[in-house]
């Protein structure tokens, strides 16, 4: 039988996802991201793995993180044949990504006090 190494979240990596979770990050987006977080370079298996998240919902998540340019992808070259091995690493870094998700939040809030200050003018 193939021995296969597990990688767990720590509590505070689990901690961090649910406090990603609640400023409203997706959790599948919050689940990789700290995963990658915390790991130099990973290919979407390895997500899979460490995430405890199914392949389309990883490849999901890798699609939105892509989409914000907080991760880059890269290419390597499969051992023996087959198709290339993706690469996942952050592209930014984790301060970086709070200070984008921050000025996102500020400027939820701030559209919705100008939507509640309007609706207080009809009243």
């Amino acid at each position: 039988m193939r021995q296969k190494k597990v990688t767990y979240f720590t509590e505070k990596e689990a901690e961090f996802v649910n406090l990603l979770i609640d400023v409203g990050i997706n959790k599948n987006v919050a689940k990789v991201l700290v995963f990658l977080a915390n790991t130099a370079e990973a290919t979407s298996r390895e997500i899979e793995h460490g995430t405890d998240l199914r392949q389309p919902e990883v490849s999901i998540a890798l699609r939105l993180l892509l989409e914000q340019n907080w991760i880059r992808c890269s290419k390597s070259k499969a051992e023996g044949i087959g198709r290339p091995v993706k690469i996942y690493e952050l592209a930014r870094s984790i301060h970086e990504i709070m200070d984008c998700i921050e000025t996102k939040k500020k400027i939820e809030v701030s559209k919705n006090l100008a939507v509640i200050q309007k609706i207080r003018e009809y009243g």
